[in-house]
């Protein structure tokens, strides 16, 4: 059997250690071939491919990024696109496809399935907003990263007296922000699943204040305040699955906390670095058992299906299941952290 490996959407610590782990154990268990797509569904759309074998995948457990590279194209948003991927995918003998990506890489996964493309999906996000998977790889990595840049932010917050805003990522789901921000030690975490009241944000930083500490803020991208509830954008541009550019709500808060209390404000953007460089233990861990189980799946005929973390076990889910709807934070989670605000 000939396989094809491809990695879409925004590249993510541990995406390189599934790509080993599939490419290691289909050559070794099942004599399987690999053949690499280029930058997402761009490869099978274009057919660019790259060798994929041992040889290839030697090295890279430690590496961020993907070794393949990554697009956010969008085939069904292009005329007559499924049909060349299938003409292209017959013609290099590619016989199943291992798509490794979030929502939307696996949503046109799910699509090219119903439509008798043989695929196996692996859910990645650094924002763990995917379903029916207790975590994704890449997660931890990224809540490590904004932990620490939180651990310092502290220091320079008290010695300056001063407000300082932390923004991470999250378009809808504040997983990010409440992890960091509980690990933190952060005094106000705010998430786009409850819209923030500026005025009780400002009453917390006060409070703050009156301890002789200075307030540390994290908040998601995607988080919207009350009165004016709409998501701050870069811009109004939006990418081949229909997703704006979120950023500035950092900015935007520390501008408001700024004219409100009269103290000094500043907002720090963390941005990408918190999906860059080298994952962590538990990412290399879970993105390997991963590409182990995808495999299997692949030399088992059971398409159609991704690979999900239930406790300690690696389960097989329909497709449909990870992407049908996004996993938010639970309002009592997000309880467990108030008790710190302020």
């Amino acid at each position: 059997m000939r396989v094809g490996v491809l990695t879409g959407g925004g590249d993510c610590p541990g995406l390189n250690a599934v790509i080993r782990a599939v490419v290691r154990k289909g050559v070794k268990e099942y004599g399987f071939e690999f053949v690499g797509f280029r930058d997402g569904w761009k490869g099978p759309l274009e057919g660019t491919t790259s060798e994929l074998g041992i040889p290839q995948v030697r090295g890279i457990l430690p590496r961020g990024g993907t070794i393949l590279g990554s697009s956010r194209t969008n085939p069904f948003k292009v005329e007559g696109g499924v049909e060349q991927i299938k003409k292209n995918l017959a013609d290099l003998g590619v016989d199943a496809l291992v798509a490794i990506g979030g929502e939307d890489t696996l949503g046109v996964a799910t699509k090219l399935h119903d439509l008798g493309v043989n695929v196996v999906g692996v859910p990645k996000t650094i924002d763990n907003d995917l379903n029916a998977t207790d975590f994704t790889f890449g997660f931890d990595t990224a809540v490590n990263i904004a932990m620490e840049a939180i651990d310092r932010l502290h220091t320079t917050a008290e010695s300056h007296h001063r407000v300082l805003v932390v923004e991470v990522m999250g378009r809808h789901a504040g997983w990010i922000a409440l992890h960091a921000g509980l690990a933190g030690g952060a005094n106000v975490v705010l998430i786009p699943e409850k819209p923030f009241d500026i005025e009780a944000v400002c009453a917390l930083v006060e409070q703050r204040f009156e301890s002789h500490y200075a307030p540390i803020l994290v908040v998601s991208e995607g988080a919207v305040p009350v009165e004016g509830g709409d998501m701050t954008l870069v811009s109004g541009e939006q990418d081949a699955f229909g997703h704006v550019r979120l950023g500035g709500i950092g900015d935007r808060l520390a501008s408001e906390i700024e004219q409100r209390t009269g103290k000094e404000a500043r907002a720090v953007v963390l941005g990408h670095v918190q999906r860059g460089g080298t994952p962590t233990a538990f990412d290399r861990w879970l993105a390997t058992r991963f590409g182990l189980h995808a495999i299997d799946a692949v030399h088992d005929g059971d398409f159609g299906t991704m690979m999900a973390l239930r406790g300690t076990h690696i389960a097989r889910v329909p497709l449909i299941e990870g992407t049908g709807e996004l996993k938010l934070v639970d309002p009592e989670e997000y309880a467990e952290a108030e008790v710190f605000f302020g």
